[in-house]
Order: structure tokens, then C-alpha cells, then sequence
């Protein structure tokens, strides 16, 4: 599902990622891990498609994206890219069920289209009576599985997660966390987790270790 070559990424004099290479496959829930300034958010941003690497190249789903003009990109990424974040990012205004519309609206679906599958996705996540809520009214384990919820309306192939848990109490974690599996089995989505949560990077189907922007493959775990 996903193919990184090559991948360097520098800030100024700073070189973040010096030579990634890494395939994922598909349905995979991939975790990776590594101390803070690793070069782990950067990774997931290229794979994202939200940043450029300097050299190398990323392919998913058999696309190389580095090819794909501006639009074109975007178009892809809305398409097949669902990312999730530490903290929700739901717009304060919209209820539940508009936030999770929102990127099929950008999609070019219909509302009526975008509200079956949104309305599908926040029953599946048991939220179905909390749908005309808006964000202030929702814990913070419903907004995050909201979030979740958002990301996947567009059926995208690739889940990204950066610190999907960090803001959560233990509870919300381990429903979150188990989350993630139920929608791999029911979808197929694959997964890709930064995380530091070392229980949900050992629950994973494969834990990737990030030091000093390159792969620690000695402490990789297939």
C-alpha cells in the first residue's frame, strides 16, 4: 500500500530524515516510535503528502505522488488519505454529524450521500445519538472518535495518525486503540500510527523505531 524510497527531508542546515525506506502493506496497523526530534511527524507529513521530501519518493496504492500536479494532489489526498491528529480539530460551529460530512462535501458528494455515510460511521463508533451535538457538548473520547470518523467518510485507503491518543484519559486510550483494529477488520484501511503510547506500539502488527531520522532496524519489530 505504501512504498518510501529514498526519502530525505531537510530545515535549513538541520536534516531531518537522511535516506527512509519503508513498505507497508495492506491492512497493516504500523506504529512508529522514537524520541522527540526524530524525524517522526516529518515522515508521516511526506507519506501524507502534506510535505515534499528533498529526494526520493512515496508511493501509494501504486501512485507515485511526487508526479501529481498541485491539484491533482490534493485531489488524491482528499481521496485516499484520512489523517487523525492528537487534538480533534473539529470545527466548534458544525455538529458531529457536519464535521464528518465535511470532507465528503469537498469530495463532491452529494448531502444526501454524505450524511448516509457519515451517519454509518458514527453508529458504527456508537456516537449515532450524539450526532447533532457540537464539539463543547462531546467528551473528549467521543470528539476524538468523531475525528476518526472524519477521517474516513471518503473510504480513503490510508489512515495517518500523529498522537491520536496523547490528550485521552487511560479509558478513552484503550477504546481508541481498539478502535483502530474493529475499522481495520470492518474497512481494510491501513494504518500508520506515531505514537508513544508503548502499549498501542505493542499491539500493532509491526512497530517501526525512528532514531536520528533514519530507521533503527535493529530495533524494529515485525
Amino acid at each position: 500500500m505504501i512504498d518510501v524510497k529514498g526519502i530525505t527531508k531537510s530545515f535549513g542546515k538541520l536534516q531531518v530524515l537522511k535516506g527512509i525506506d519503508l513498505h507497508i502493506n495492506k491492512g497493516e496497523v504500523v506504529s512508529i516510535v522514537g524520541p522527540s526530534g526524530a524525524g517522526k511527524t516529518t515522515l508521516l507529513q511526506i507519506i501524507g503528502t502534506l510535505d515534499k521530501p528533498d529526494s526520493g519518493t512515496v508511493v501509494i496504492d501504486g501512485v507515485d505522488v511526487g508526479k501529481l500536479s498541485t491539484n491533482k494532489l490534493a485531489d488524491f489526498r482528499n481521496e485516499h488519505i484520512g489523517f487523525v491528529f492528537q487534538f480533534h480539530q473539529l470545527l466548534p460551529e458544525f455538529t458531529a454529524l457536519e464535521n464528518v460530512m465535511i470532507p465528503a462535501f469537498i469530495n463532491g458528494k452529494g448531502r444526501r450521500e454524505a450524511k448516509q455515510r457519515a451517519m454509518e460511521l458514527l453508529d458504527f463508533m456508537g456516537l449515532a445519538d450524539r450526532a447533532g451535538h457540537k464539539p463543547n457538548e462531546l467528551s473528549g473520547g467521543e470528539k476524538q472518535r468523531v475525528a476518526v470518523a472524519r477521517a474516513l467518510v471518503n473510504h480513503p485507503a490510508v489512515i495517518l495518525a500523529d498522537e491520536p491518543s496523547g490528550s485521552l484519559d487511560s479509558k478513552n486510550k484503550a477504546e481508541l486503540h481498539q478502535l483502530f483494529f474493529d475499522l481495520r477488520d470492518k474497512f481494510g484501511q491501513t494504518f500508520v500510527i506515531v505514537t508513544h503510547d508503548e502499549h498501542l506500539a505493542s499491539i500493532t502488527d509491526r512497530t517501526i523505531h525512528m532514531v536520528d531520522g533514519q530507521l533503527d532496524n535493529e530495533n524494529t519489530m515485525e
